[in-house]
């Protein structure tokens, strides 16, 4: 999310994606742990004030669905912010992590 995210922002991102499926199914399987970490504001990225990790814990899907899926769920969330709220959603960025970053 970039530096516009606020702490409330970061944790109903984090409860939508809890909710959606397939990603729900994954999350009560414990195949996949979703949590809200601050964000490295001075990063190479978009310089988010918080980060949405999806951490795959089993083998249960390849990263490039488990990104998809992301994808249609922060979409489907920032439409329904803009409905909701005033103002626009933060910008969001999907992608995955490097395997050695935690």
């Amino acid at each position: 999310m970039d530096a516009s995210a606020s702490r409330t922002d970061a944790g109903a991102l984090q409860a939508w994606l809890e909710h959606e499926q397939p990603l729900q199914a994954m999350v009560r399987g414990g195949t996949l742990r979703i949590e809200v970490r601050p964000g490295d504001a001075g990063g190479e990225h978009m310089g988010s004030a918080w980060e949405v990790v999806l951490q795959i814990i089993g083998d249960v899907t390849t990263v490039a669905t488990l990104a998809e899926y992301t994808q249609r769920a922060v979409r489907a969330w920032q439409d329904n912010r803009r409905r909701v709220e005033d103002g626009e959603p933060p910008r969001t960025l999907v992608e995955p992590l490097d395997p050695d970053e935690d």
